[in-house]
């Protein structure tokens, strides 16, 4: 929470009710990417508390990434008293018009008395699948006012499962001969649903793929492989090239992030038919596993990544870094990407790595790695977390590390300190856009260089500096050893 003056009695109500945990963030930014962390791994909403129109207008980029992710999150949003609105105060603002376009759900509660039941209905929508988002907004006086107890709960109901007559339409697309693909999302990324689509894949040859930056993918030694879409358009178009049957599973047609001159947007190749097997809101894991015993697959798969320690390059860069990690990653733990380009090292290299959780920028908006961490590691206190964020992105969002070191929390943030927005650089290539002097000094971050070591000790994070490759193997395997929030420097 980061709440206001309209939000006190809801504050002060923390301690005469048992059950809530308050984190505050200190920046909106902070709140809303904690809450889309902690969705996403405790699979039930987490709560918001915001200050009027222009605090939820702070959090927007992301929520923006939570509704990508499809997080079930339920923001509360203050609003001045009923009899106030009239006079047009300065924090006046369209507060229904700022949570639109990241909200499922939008309710003003009018009365005290009925703000236990709307209260209800918001963790009611939240909790559809795959995951929504919900927004009620409390005027001040119905904070203040006499209420009248709590409401029932609304039971939730399951994901629907796709009928059978579905089932059997895709079985027979992947037995007729055609080059066929599963695109994957959603549950179908945990283990049980890449059980049941390597047992698809064994049986008929169809490749697995997921969506370039899943919500959520269970991944490492044991578990099943999964091919990722590539972010660039050129290289996606390539993977997608030889696909004639692309058969979806909680996911939507793969397009291109960004337009570009001459270049077309959708990427699979025009002849390339699309076949819907579990919708987002639909059950994918009892889908495929339906799939696999209507095609008589193998009750298990035989592929699975096997583990590999590699021995990194003398080069400190994003895949010695990846490298490194992958060796010294715990079984168990929780990876947050918010890398942008010095993300994909790791990314490669953990696919061989202990089993973990790998989270993703769903939604394109940079900023999510440091507070995504909070969310996650107040889920999953038991697992260690840990954050690849990019120096640019992550000055979006620095002051989570102040919450990580408020709470305690198991993090290890590791910040590639390339002084630059680097992806930027290379999009400025890809566009045709012809860069000066001027241009360039736009995308560059050393003048002055950030010191994120004196950064993260400001807000009370241990912090080191890494130069070397064996600088950086012993600074993390001494912060993977012992529990609260560290943050290393990499120098790449």
């Amino acid at each position: 929470m980061n709440p206001g003056t309209s939000e006190m009695h809801f504050v002060a109500a923390l301690d005469r009710t048992p059950g809530m945990r308050g984190i505050l963030g200190l920046f909106e930014g902070v709140v809303t990417g904690a809450a889309d962390g902690y969705g996403r791994m405790a699979e039930k909403p987490a709560s918001t508390l915001l200050h009027l129109g222009p605090g939820l207008a702070n959090g927007l980029a992301n929520l923006h990434n939570a509704k990508r992710a499809a997080t079930p999150i339920v923001n509360i949003v203050g609003d001045h008293a009923m009899n106030h609105l009239r006079y047009d105060a300065p924090l006046t603002s369209d507060i229904r018009g700022f949570a639109a376009p990241v909200s499922d759900w939008i309710h003003t509660s009018m009365n005290a008395r009925d703000v236990a039941a709307d209260g209800m209905r918001a963790v009611a929508a939240a909790s559809e699948a795959p995951g929504r988002i919900s927004t009620l907004i409390l005027p001040a006086d119905t904070a203040w006012s006499e209420a009248s107890g709590p409401a029932t709960p609304i039971a939730i109901s399951d994901p629907t499962i796709p009928e059978s007559k579905t089932i059997d339409t895709i079985a027979e697309v992947l037995r007729s001969g055609g080059r066929c693909a599963l695109l994957l999302r959603g549950t179908a990324l945990r283990r049980d649903g890449l059980e049941a689509a390597g047992r698809i894949a064994e049986k008929t040859g169809a490749r697995l793929l997921c969506d370039t930056f899943p919500p959520r993918i269970e991944r490492g030694a044991g578990l099943v492989p999964v091919e990722r879409i590539p972010y660039f358009a050129e290289q996606a178009s390539e993977t997608l090239a030889s696909v004639d049957h692309l058969i979806l599973v909680g996911s939507k047609p793969p397009v291109s992030f960004f337009a570009y001159p001459g270049k077309e947007s959708w990427l699979s190749p025009p002849e390339c038919d699309f076949h819907v097997l579990a919708h987002p809101h639909e059950n994918g894991i009892a889908a495929l596993e339906n799939l696999a015993d209507v095609l008589g697959a193998a009750s298990q798969p035989k592929k699975r990544a096997t583990r590999e320690d590699m021995t990194p390059g003398e080069a400190l860069n994003s895949f010695s870094v990846g490298q490194v990690l992958g060796a010294i990653l715990p079984e168990g733990a929780i990876v947050v990407d918010d890398g942008a380009t010095s993300g994909i090292g790791s990314y490669l290299a953990l696919s061989t790595a202990a089993p973990h959780d790998y989270l993703s920028l769903t939604g394109g908006a940079i900023g999510i790695g440091l507070p995504m961490s909070v969310g996650a590691a107040v889920a999953c206190p038991d697992r260690k977390v840990v954050v690849l964020e990019g120096d640019g992105s992550g000055m979006y969002t620095a002051q989570a590390l102040w919450t990580q070191a408020r709470e305690r929390l198991d993090v290890v943030t590791l910040v590639f300190a390339n002084r630059s927005y680097a992806i930027l650089n290379l999009e400025m290539q890809r566009v045709g856009a012809d860069p000066g002097e001027q241009a360039r000094a736009m995308l560059s971050l050393d003048d002055p260089a950030i010191n994120w070591m004196g950064l993260a000790e400001s807000m009370g994070v241990e912090a080191s500096r890494a130069e070397t490759v064996a600088e950086f193997k012993d600074q993390l395997a001494s912060a993977m050893k012992a529990r609260g929030p560290r943050l290393i420097e990499i120098m790449v």
